[in-house]
């Protein structure tokens, strides 16, 4: 009997939402390190790894770079892919074209498929935020793929049957669920059902489920092959492509004419959480499976090829209250202690899981009753609006606004409507972006997740004081205080509240104070506008005057939020003293009529050069209340200290030149005696040597590193060998790394025998001194390079043989070996090219 072996391997590509909720961009998270946050971490490890992946010969050299989302079927939260468009628009495009190329595979069957917005437990979501997380799932999806999406992903597959309800009414063919989530089925010629709970299910067919309340209407479900997509995810199965296909062949019937084998799982684990899953995950889709016959297909197109034969009766539970992927307790890991957790202490218990719920759900139902009765007063149906609202986060131009509007609402609004409303919405937003699945998965209450969704909640009480004057955030917090911490110290949700979530607040007044302490050490002119982070801030006047070590600067500026085009016209003065105190005070501009004769009053006493007597006119004119460093964002305050010290580095730079060229007859005498250099000394040598490293290879850049302007490099670092001293290795690689991504960029772009012999220099004098470079990017230009040539040869033959040979020669170095192309080498130019050696 002819088989038709088919594989599906699904990705679940999600980030939590980690926007700081009041400036809209992440800041800086130190468990992430030595990344900027947790999304540029899995980033550089997973998502960027996966649209460029390696497939490798027996010895380590690259023949293949591939885009694992063509071969793969997938989802990528909305959020993220917001994140990704923005941070890394290259990889953001690869994941789209991705896409675009399967639909032409799969006869007009994409690989992608929708996601829920924010990662929501639907099961226990309310009606209203059921459908408006799909409708924004499915609109995200839209706006970024350009077609509609067969299929949505359930965050942690978490289903009920009113979550069903709900797909179908919005037109879902399919979803993917645990093979646990199975109750019973039948084929559609038997009226007998057959038990398969607890996994037993037949994972290598699609099934087709009738909705409890409404028998006529149906969705497909898809159940993933359980073991062997946990032993991907938990097991040793990304370590290796092959010991991967021999247990995806061991899953295959002997009796099933067409079979689908299939698994779902996290996409972070092709990389993230297993190193190098990506290039596993390349070479089976590339060499394995098609080797041992299986035909790579993706859920849509094998369900229209092989609809479903069978009926299933899912399980959700003996209360129907929901099921999971992630909880042997249903669902309840997202709403009580249930013995489900993460990382910590066998003592830490998860009894906080439970009123944080309770104080969400609380909150959740008076912001609905504000957006009501208030957006009521303004739109035609509060309700659809919100669930159209996706159109407005996608495309917050004002025009685009000034559409919505016009649709929504009930008659032509003026801008402080409109503001007033537009609050409304992201005051919704937030609530929504509270309930992100992750705040509750895992082990305390402090971790970062949980601090996330507290923010948004925070955030979306702050909207709604804004709009009501109804004191919301003292009852939120008796009821966060019922919330009980793993940590001693924290105690509880009030206590990690007013720790972690009050000082992450930016209010109009911290921006602007900002800005008055960054433009000390920047020049702005009147009228200038400026973009930072969700605001739009324009200079309408400053002075600014230096008397010795103090600085006064003192300015109007308009402020506008991009999110809710709320603005304000605010005045501002900062005082420098000495090196590291400022004082920021901020005032509306209507609150100062006399402007100018605050101005001529506070230059006057600056120029008195009485400190106290100044303070004491500030505070007279704006009041005591003022910002120091210490009370605006820790982003913020880096770059100013960066810039503070950048004077008192420079001098200490100055004075270690001079202690190394003091000691170097006597650094010399104990590197004769094999002696260690005195510990006193140790770091002034270690930090002047590695900056005359780098300002050596800076030079060597200028001469197109040129091999014979290198002995310099080459005695600075046999002194720092010899002394035994770390010379900045991270920097100089990263320098080199850069230099030779930048000129294989320049040589794919313009084919060059000169610049193919300047990245070999690179390389050479990399390894002469020991420094490792990362060649990942460098590979992917010159890769697409060899892509060109292989698609059309006779760009190869138009350049001379030496010119190719010495590319082939390049690319050995940075481990690309091209067989095939090298095989129309030979047949274009009569010549066999040499076998790879990267020991240039």
């Amino acid at each position: 009997m002819t088989k038709e072996l088919c594989l599906a391997i699904h990705g679940h590509f999600y980030q939590p939402p980690r926007e700081n909720p009041w400036i809209e961009q992440i800041e800086l998270q130190k468990s992430a390190a030595p990344a900027h946050d947790w999304n540029e971490r899995v980033f550089q490890e997973c998502y960027f790894p996966n649209s460029v992946a390696r497939v490798l010969d027996e010895r380590n050299y690259i023949v293949d770079i591939v885009n694992n989302f063509e071969g793969i079927n997938f989802n990528i939260g909305p959020t993220l892919m917001s994140w990704l468009k923005e941070k890394h628009p290259g990889t953001y495009h690869r994941i789209i074209d991705a896409d675009k190329r399967s639909l032409l595979i799969h006869h007009g069957h994409g690989n992608a498929i929708a996601q829920v917005y924010n990662h929501m437990i639907m099961p226990l979501a309310n009606r209203k935020d059921k459908v408006t997380q799909i409708k924004w799932g499915l609109e995200d999806f839209r706006h970024r793929f350009g077609r509609e999406p067969e299929s949505i992903w359930l965050p942690e597959t978490a289903c009920d049957e009113e979550t069903l309800e709900v797909l179908v009414d919005h037109g879902i063919k399919y979803i993917v669920l645990e093979p646990g989530q199975a109750g019973a089925v039948r084929n559609f010629k038997e009226e007998k059902w057959h038990d398969v709970s607890n996994g037993k299910i037949d994972p290598k067919k699609p099934y087709r489920c009738f909705l409890k309340n409404r028998p006529e209407r149906y969705i497909d479900i898809f159940f993933y092959d359980g073991p062997i997509s946990r032993a991907a995810a938990f097991g040793d199965l990304l370590f290796d492509a092959k010991h991967f296909m021999n247990r995806i062949e061991g899953a295959k019937s002997e009796s099933e004419p067409v079979q689908l084998i299939h698994i779902a799982t996290d996409g972070e684990s092709f990389g993230h959480h297993k190193v190098f899953g990506d290039r596993a995950l390349a070479y089976l889709i590339s060499v394995e499976a098609p080797k041992r016959g299986f035909k790579t297909v993706n859920y849509g197109e094998f369900l229209e090829n092989h609809p479903p034969q069978y009926v299933v009766r899912p399980y959700f539970g003996e209360d129907g209250a929901g099921t999971s992927w992630s909880c042997s307790h249903g669902i309840k890991r997202w709403e009580d202690h249930c013995g489900c957790r993460g990382v910590g202490p066998a003592e830490w218990t998860q009894h906080w899981r439970k009123p944080l719920r309770e104080a969400l759900n609380w909150l959740r139902d008076e912001l609905s009753n504000i957006f009501e009765q208030e957006g009521s007063q303004y739109l035609k149906d509060v309700w659809h609006a919100r669930d159209e609202y996706i159109q407005v986060i996608l495309d917050r131009s004002e025009e685009n606004v000034a559409r919505f509007f016009g649709k929504h609402a009930k008659k032509e609004l003026v801008k402080l409507d409109i503001t007033r409303v537009l609050k409304l919405f992201e005051m919704e937003r937030h609530a929504m972006l509270m309930y992100t699945s992750c705040g509750w998965f895992f082990t305390d209450l402090s971790g970062i997740e949980t601090i996330q969704i507290i923010q948004y909640a925070a955030r979306a009480i702050e909207l709604a004081e804004d709009i009501t004057n109804r004191p919301l955030e003292e009852k939120f917090l008796e009821r966060l205080e019922l919330t009980k911490s793993n940590v001693t110290q924290l105690k509880d949700g009030r206590v990690i509240y007013e720790k972690f979530i009050r000082p992450s607040k930016a209010s109009f007044p911290h921006v602007v104070s900002f800005y008055g302490i960054d433009s000390i050490f920047k020049e702005y002119i009147d009228k200038q506008n400026i973009d930072l982070y969700c605001f739009k801030l324009q200079i309408l006047h400053q002075h600014k005057e230096v008397y010795g070590d103090i600085t006064l600067n003192l300015g109007i500026v308009k402020i506008q939020s991009t999110i809710t085009l709320e603005e304000q016209e605010l005045v501002f003065t900062v005082l420098q003293f000495g090196a590291y105190d400022f004082r920021s005070s901020i005032k509306p501009l209507q609150e100062t009529p006399d402007f100018e004769n605050v101005e001529r009053d506070l230059f006057d006493e600056f120029h008195s050069s009485h400190i106290i007597e100044l303070i004491k006119k500030i505070d007279k004119h704006f009041g005591e209340k003022h910002f120091s460093l210490k009370d605006i964002p820790l982003e913020w305050r880096i770059k100013i200290i960066s810039m503070l010290t950048k004077e008192s580095i420079a001098k200490i730079n100055e004075a270690y030149d001079r202690l190394y060229e003091d000691n170097r007859r006597m650094n010399e005498i104990y590197r004769s005696i094999n002696l260690p250099i005195p510990d006193e000394i140790r770091y002034a040598v270690e930090y002047t040597l590695g900056r005359r490293i780098i300002e050596a290879i800076e030079e060597l850049a200028q001469f197109r590193f040129d091999i014979r302007k290198a002995p310099r490099l080459y005695k600075l670092t046999e002194i720092a060998l010899e002394l035994n001293i770390e010379t900045r290795k991270s920097e100089v690689s990263s320098l080199l790394s850069g230099a030779l991504t930048e000129r294989v960029k320049a040589l794919a772009e313009n084919v060059s025998p000169e610049l193919a012999t300047e990245c070999i220099n690179i390389i050479r004098i990399a390894k002469k001194i020991n420094i490792p470079i990362n060649e990942r990017t460098a590979q992917d230009y010159l890769f697409s390079l060899f892509k060109k040539w292989q698609e059309n040869s006779s760009l190869m033959s138009s350049y001379s043989i030496e010119t190719v040979k010495a590319i082939f020669k390049l690319g050995a170095a940075i481990w690309l070996h091209p067989k095939e192309l090298k095989k129309e080498f030979a047949r274009l130019f009569s010549e066999e090219v040499a076998p790879p050696d990267p020991s240039i």
